[in-house]
């Protein structure tokens, strides 16, 4: 690590992080307002009522402002892969590129096509057609979701692919490896429907401050059912997805399994820690170590979550460290002396090659194709330096849980008002409802920190650290286009929300039919 400037990582990290965590703002509710908008003017397709048409409208205009700001913040984002992740993008070649390049040309186009359409085909086309471009954007959206969280997954769990020593690039060989493997699907599945979750609580909640305010109160009524529903089986689906996604990180990706539970020393039916506060232990050899102070724990759950069987041997940090020849894990020293025998024959490889050496070239390649599996641990000499930050992984993900299961509930007990009592008249729960829009972006951010700050400090997994995939700049270049994208991003963010309220109330002000 000492020939690596840690300077240019962090910035570049944090730059990248910022712009990520800023477009995951924008992008959740591009995702499901696109599809309850479509479902709205469906309402006033087939029923002619003029109501449905305001109300579609109305989260149209809101859907809008949203969708154009998240533009702005993606097209920074995958310029900086070229710009500050050179290395990066010229070790995975054409597996990364590919779906990024196909969310362009099929995806992007789908929906910035049929947008236009949908904002400004009022009255110019035919209802049926005007219906078609909004179900048209919506699943153009969630296309190019899809495609970015393809290759999203395989930076988690890299597969349908081979190193090509030659050019020192992977090299994609299963293209359906990559699209359907189990991490892809339950990413795209589980973010999709997270997305869905936040943009109904966006609808509700700002329903909620309609009724509130004693405003267009059947026209927030409707809106809230549309939300509630579609919040309520988005949820459901949000749970299950959810429950799938831990599995596969803890098949593929144990460490971060590991973190997310603050789980050190591994056990057989391993418990699952409801609520937890952890404080640092530091020791000799993790300085970094920290321990539960505080914790409320329901018995053998996490082992029966990890591997449905209750009984199951789920490692901690320690094991994964240090090894554990009982269940067959490689310790990361282990692992380390691989990589480093990895590097060292890549190396060997192209000198041979270069000297016309075939018999040693094949030796070498030989020797680095038995040791590839861990190429990534050789940048390493300590294997703490790979365990995660555990504590801040560990309460993004309680976060994450225990916000995403109190709207499950709450669009239980929405839709029961609704339907049973008089939502009108539930002030607490329209409160509830208007509080929870900043706590489900809260849970968005906390499920983006679980996922890419509980896998560091791969860039790759088990292939290759963030430290190695840096452009070769200077990282004072990076500080000043973070300080650039940090001001930029908030002020584009401000606006949003400014011109967003400006638009509710203009709404607010307009007599009920």
């Amino acid at each position: 690590m000492e020939n690596f400037d840690l300077a240019l990582v962090d910035w570049s990290r944090a730059q990248f992080a910022l712009t990520a965590m800023y477009h995951w703002i924008f992008v959740p509710l591009t995702l499901g307002m696109s599809f309850i908008v479509a479902i709205m003017m469906s309402l006033y397709v087939r029923t002619g009522d003029e109501q449905w048409k305001k109300i579609t409208k109305f989260w149209m205009t809101l859907f809008g402002i949203n969708f154009a700001i998240g533009v702005a913040t993606g097209i920074i984002l995958e310029f900086e892969f070229g710009t500050n992740w050179s290395n990066y993008s010229w070790f995975v070649g054409d597996i990364f590129g590919a779906p990024l390049a196909i969310e362009g040309i099929l995806a992007f186009f789908l929906e910035s096509t049929f947008i236009a359409i949908l904002f400004f085909g009022w009255g110019r086309v035919s209802k049926k057609f005007h219906l078609l471009s909004a179900w048209l954007v919506a699943i153009g959206s969630n296309l190019s979701a899809l495609w970015i969280l393809v290759a999203n997954a395989w930076m988690q769990n890299p597969v349908g692919m081979t190193f090509n020593p030659d050019t020192a690039r992977n090299e994609m060989n299963n293209f359906w490896d990559v699209l359907f493997s189990p991490t892809a699907i339950n990413k795209f599945l589980h973010t999709i429907t997270s997305a869905y979750v936040l943009s109904a609580i966006f609808v509700v909640g700002v329903s909620a401050w309609f009724l509130l305010k004693n405003r267009r109160v059947i026209f927030a009524k409707k809106s809230m059912v549309i939300g509630a529903v579609f919040g309520l089986l988005s949820a459901i689906f949000m749970l299950m997805t959810g429950d799938e996604s831990a599995r596969t990180v803890f098949r593929d990706q144990p460490m971060k399994f590991a973190a997310m539970e603050g789980l050190y020393n591994g056990e057989q039916n391993a418990p699952l820690v409801v609520v937890g506060f952890m404080q640092k232990t530091p020791t000799k050899e993790n300085p970094k170590r920290a321990d539960f102070a505080f914790k409320i724990e329901i018995p053998n759950l996490l082992s029966y979550m990890a591997a449905l069987d209750p009984n199951a041997f789920v490692p901690g940090v320690n094991d994964l460290v240090r090894g554990n020849k009982e269940y067959g894990i490689v310790s990361y020293y282990e692992r380390i002396k691989q990589g480093k025998i990895a590097i060292t024959a890549l190396s060997n490889y192209k000198k041979a090659k270069e000297a016309g050496d075939k018999n040693a070239a094949s030796i070498e390649l030989e020797k680095f194709r038995g040791n590839y599996k861990y190429f990534g641990y050789g940048y390493y000499n300590d294997p703490y330096n790979i365990v995660p930050n555990v504590p801040v992984t560990f309460y993004a993900f309680h976060t994450m849980v225990g916000l995403g299961t109190s709207f499950f509930l709450l669009f239980i007990v929405i839709i029961y008002f609704i339907f049973k009592k008089d939502i009108y008249k539930a002030r607490w729960l329209n409160y509830i409802a208007l509080w929870s829009i900043p706590l489900a972006y809260i849970a968005q951010q906390a499920g983006w920190i679980v996922a890419e700050f509980g896998r560091q400090p791969w860039v790759v997994q088990d292939l290759m650290p963030t430290l190695s995939a840096v452009s070769n700049i200077d990282h004072k270049s990076v500080i000043t286009t973070f300080v650039i994208f940090a001001i930029t991003f908030t002020t584009l963010l401000i606006a949003e929300i400014k011109i967003m309220l400006a638009q509710i109330v203009k709404e607010s002000k307009i007599k009920e039919d």
